[in-house]
């Protein structure tokens, strides 16, 4: 990392010890034990999975791996507590010298044991992490293991990201540009599935288990599938939806995109072409204040009209909206809050002591029910399928007249679209994370 970014990493570190020691203070707490994760093991298996760190975890520090310990206190330097057990079976890589190591008081031990005898604090100690018994044989009460309040203020301060968090997100989004670059010019030699995969990965220079989430990427029919992963191997799709991220010390990039050949159906290629230009619109709104639901109410009345114009629908977006078909059609939230985790925490938080703002009736699967604020980063997805199960109500429903289903079958067999950007927000409104790499 240049001095730059180690700069900022250290303004990082300084604003999570100012706002863990207000979290502290106002849960009643004298110190936080934050656990990196435990390792799981597969149900009658000898095999791991894929450790994901505790988000609250990964907040502090990118470093790797199961069992690490964060002992956060007032006015005391936070202490790290790696632990690096002996073991021939799997590399045991040293440490080195990274560029956090002097932002913390770093202990390494063989042992988990060791780990939580350097991680005791004095006074009332609270615990976050899914090693709940270990906190607990380790004198955590059993009311201070992941306690709402605090989680809730902490939570809250992660959907405001520092400029280090940017900085990293920012690299992430160059990362994924290389693999969609990649993955295109795959899709326009005819790769399959599997093969626009390969592509994907080789060009982001890293192992699938190191992505953000699982590829989806699926030909035609297959792209009205929202969380497709399969990957078939026959070639010459007409039609491929990609959605894949990439990860920079621990923080993701979340992007997709819908391209066509030739092949495609015009109307088809238009609804794609239009998608663009609405996604972009869309971004434009984005300013502090303004509620996320009515971004996400925008979008369906945005998808409406595009609708209207391929043939799809005889009415307007806002009629359409009105008696739920959008719905059908884009049955998904229009974005989420992204960082550590793609799909990060307090989408729907009322304020940072917790609760709830529970999302519209129509749109029960939206994850963003908060004020747009300064410092959130969040994506924007607007999408469109021919979905039959979601289809086939409205075709028997009493507004079945609305929409043109000789339309709807010539063009179900093309899947679906979706665009996806990231998107910071500043004080005067936005700054696009994505468009610039992609």
């Amino acid at each position: 990392m240049t001095s730059t970014g180690t700069s900022l990493y250290a303004e990082h570190i300084g604003e999570r010890q100012r706002k863990v020691e207000a979290a502290l203070t106002s849960a009643g707490y004298d110190a936080l034990v934050i656990s990196s994760g435990k390792a799981f093991t597969y149900f009658a298996d000898d095999q791991d999975a894929p450790l994901r760190e505790t988000g609250h975890f990964a907040h502090w520090v990118p470093l790797r791996g199961p069992s690490h310990l964060l002992l956060l206190r007032p006015g005391t330097k936070p202490r790290l507590v790696r632990v690096a057990p002996e073991d021939y079976w799997y590399e045991q890589a040293p440490l080195g010298a990274p560029f956090w190591a002097d932002d913390f008081d770093l202990h390494e031990v063989t042992s988990v044991e060791a780990a939580w005898k350097l991680a005791r604090a004095n006074g009332r100690v609270a615990y976050i992490g899914d090693e709940s018994e270990l906190a607990k044989s380790n004198g955590i009460d059993t009311s201070a293991l992941n306690p709402s309040a605090l989680v809730s203020r902490l939570d809250w301060d992660r959907s405001l990201k520092s400029a280090y968090e940017v900085a990293c997100m920012e690299e992430a989004q160059r990362v994924a540009a290389w693999g969609h670059r990649a993955a295109l010019a795959a899709f326009d030699k005819g790769a399959s599935e599997l093969e626009i995969h390969h592509a994907y990965v080789q060009a982001c220079g890293c192992t699938e288990e190191a992505l953000p989430y699982p590829t989806i990427i699926g030909h035609d029919e297959k792209s009205a599938i929202l969380h497709y992963t399969g990957k078939r191997t026959q070639r010459d799709g007409r039609v491929v939806l990609i959605d894949a991220g990439a990860k920079h010390l621990g923080y993701a990039a979340d992007i997709t995109r819908t391209w066509t050949r030739k092949e495609c159906d015009p109307d088809f290629r238009e609804l794609v072409k239009g998608m663009d230009k609405l996604q972009r619109k869309l971004c434009e709104k984005v300013v502090p204040g303004l509620p996320y639901p009515d971004l996400h109410a925008a979008a369906h009345v945005m998808i409406g009209d595009l609708l209207r114009e391929v043939g799809v629908l005889r009415v307007s977006g806002d009629d359409a909206f009105e008696v739920g078909l959008t719905c059908a059609f884009f049955p998904h939230g229009l974005g989420h809050f992204l960082g550590i985790q793609v799909h990060d925490v307090s989408g729907r938080q009322k304020e940072p002591a917790g609760g709830v703002v529970p999302p519209p009736a129509k749109s029960p699967y939206l994850r963003t029910t908060r004020t747009i604020a300064e410092d959130q980063v969040f994506t924007i997805e607007p999408g469109c399928y021919f979905i039959e199960m979601l289809l086939r109500e409205h075709k028997i429903g009493p507004h079945s007249e609305l929409v043109d289903w000789a339309v709807v079958e010539r063009l179900a067999p093309f899947g679906g679209v979706r665009i996806e950007d990231n998107v910071l927000v500043t004080a005067a409104g936005h700054r696009n994370l994505t468009r610039p790499n992609i």
